[in-house]
């Protein structure tokens, strides 16, 4: 019982020399905070909106878009904007995936002529 007093306080004093009350721990609440506003976390929906010949993404008022032509049997995406606000949240990637996916689904044929579609293929060849 004497021995593991003795380790006990041995124990105690190395918590006490490594985590001190005064230093705030590396991973705390504040870590990571982000100014403005919070990005959405969920997968915004796309809109197959076939009038215009685009794939859609409306956010607050503006629209991201894929515009494409289809065929009895290829779908042939033309061209991706995304408005300069919403730049780096991945709404590209996002209508992208729904092309690829419309097509596949339709059993059409994928003809890329936008640049951004084509680097998108080619960075995700391997897990289709």
């Amino acid at each position: 019982m004497a021995e593991r007093l003795i380790d006990d306080s041995k124990l105690d004093e190395a918590l006490e020399e490594t985590f001190p009350a005064s230093d705030a721990p590396a991973n705390t609440v504040e870590t990571g905070i982000r100014i403005g506003d919070v990005p959405a976390t969920a997968v915004p929906s796309v809109i197959d909106n076939s009038t215009k010949s685009r794939f859609e993404i409306p956010v607050n008022g503006e629209t991201a878009f894929l515009t494409y032509q289809r065929t009895d049997d290829a779908l042939t995406l033309i061209h991706t904007e995304v408005p300069p606000a919403f730049r780096g949240g991945h709404l590209g990637n996002t209508l992208v995936e729904a092309a690829l996916q419309s097509a596949h689904s339709a059993g059409l044929r994928i003809i890329a002529v936008c640049p951004f579609v084509r680097a998108y293929m080619r960075r995700h060849s391997r897990s289709r």
